[in-house]
This record gives structure tokens, sequence and C-alpha cells, in this order.
């Protein structure tokens, strides 16, 4: 099993949902992110995506945008993400680890190298905004055969005619994006997650996971209780640009990420 499969599996056995928190790598510089990343499992993070720092960001809210450059004015690069992965998995090789973000970067790393070097680093899955599964071929398919899953975002207007070519090929779990619009944009009504979530069920065995808008260890365990997975990032990212100073980031971050996994984690007793 790989290990997101075996994370997904084993919050099944358990009866709860995954935490998957998202954090831009190199936000606000390399040694602060990493002590982040690296912090993350033990304040309650089930599955980490990591944002590969992309100079245009179409899919994301504000918060991500001043993320990402923050990243870069820093002196982030795809290969100091990929470091960061090999430092993370020195200490930890059972939390999986999905990178997010677009094809840009990765096309101009060179897609063979990309896949071989994360492979290598220990990343678990990706999660690419601007390739849809028509050019599958261009990274999906490589990054599959070298064990790396690629999951697909849907979003309310992803209708029954498209869903099923979406899901055709996706691995990991299903990422669904539960209002139209960009990252950190306002949350959908519980009964619209339900709606959205029986409906996907009946496409894909795949866990689900909901995420864009989901801010409060309440909100998280209102989608607790009814997908596999509860995605924040815009909430954890905005903690880094309120902090005053590094430490202050790493430690709002994680004081955060507690939180909302003591809402996940309690949401189904």
């Amino acid at each position: 099993m790989s290990r997101l499969e075996q994370r997904f599996a084993e919050l099944k056995a358990e009866g709860r949902s995954a935490l998957v928190t998202f954090v831009t790598a190199g936000d606000p510089g390399y040694d602060a992110s990493l002590q982040i990343l690296k912090g993350l499992p033990a304040a309650g993070a089930d599955v980490i995506e990591l944002g590969m720092p992309f100079t245009d960001p179409m899919a994301d809210g504000v918060a991500i945008q001043l993320a990402t450059l923050r990243a870069l004015e820093a002196g982030q690069t795809l290969a100091k993400t990929l470091q960061m992965v090999r430092e993370f998995r020195v200490d930890n090789q059972t939390t999986p680890i999905v990178l997010m973000g677009y094809y840009n970067p990765i096309h101009r790393f060179g897609v063979d190298a990309f896949v071989a070097e994360a492979k290598a680093a220990g990343v678990d899955g990706l999660i690419i905004v601007d390739l849809p599964p028509e050019h599958d071929a261009e990274l999906a398919t490589p990054a599959q055969a070298a064990g790396i899953d690629f999951i697909r975002l849907t979003t309310p207007t992803t209708d029954d005619a498209r869903l099923p070519r979406v899901l055709e090929r996706s691995s990991g779990f299903v990422y669904y994006v539960s209002v139209a619009g960009v990252t950190g944009a306002g949350s959908a009504t519980t009964e619209h997650v339900t709606e959205a979530i029986a409906r996907l069920r009946r496409h894909t065995d795949l866990p689900i996971s909901v995420g864009f808008g989901i801010r409060t260890p309440e909100q998280a365990a209102n989608i607790a209780r009814l997908a596999d997975g509860v995605v924040v990032g815009s909430a954890l990212v905005d903690k880094i640009a309120q902090a005053k100073s590094s430490d202050q980031a790493v430690n709002d971050v994680l004081s955060l990420c507690s939180a909302l996994a003591e809402g996940v984690r309690g949401a189904r007793r």
C-alpha cells in the first residue's frame, strides 16, 4: 500500500476523518517553513499538502498568492521544495506528503527528472491544478508509473458527464473543491457538501477530501462528519502573514493545526 492508502485505511478503521493541511514551501523562509513542515504531524496533521511556489497561482486567493510571493522572495525553488521533503523524511516515514501547484515549474525542471527526484525524496502524491485529464501523458502517467499518486480536483461545476473522465485515472484521494472560486473563498453549506459527496461516491471508491473555505475547528468538524478528509490551507497561511517573527509563525500555525485536529478527531464521537 502507498502511504496515502495506508493513512486513509487506518483512519477509516478508527472511524474518523483525516486532517489535510496545506502550507506553501519556503513561506516565510526555508528554515521556518521546514520547522512548520516537521511540526505538523505532531500537531495533528494526517496528510500534508506542500505548495510549490509559482509566480501565477491562478486557482489561489489572496492569502496563498501572498504566501507564494513571500516564498519566492525568500529564494524558494522547486529544487529546494524537494530538498524540504527529503529533510522531512529523515525523521518521518509515515505521514503522506502531496505536492500541490502548477505545471509550469515542473515542465521547466523536466518531467522525468522531477518524477525521479520527487519519488526519491519521498513525495506521495501530486495535485496539479492546471493539468486536465486530456493531458495525462504530460505528467500523470509517468508519475503514477513511478508510484506517485495523481489527485484530481472536482468542483461544484463538474457535471455527471464530465465526472467519470476526471476520476478515471485518479489515485490517492479525490479533492472536492466545495465552492466555485479561488482558495480562501466563502464556505459551502453542509447540505451542499452532503449532496456532493453522495454524488462523488456513486462514481469512485477513493477517499473524498473536501477543501476551500474551511477555517475554524467548528467548520472542520462539520466537514469531518461527512467526508474522508478535511483540507485547510488559507487559514494556516494567514497565521504566517500575521506573525511578527518566524518563531511566532511556526508557533501560530502549529497551534491552529492542533485546534483543527481536535475538531476533526472529535467530530464523530
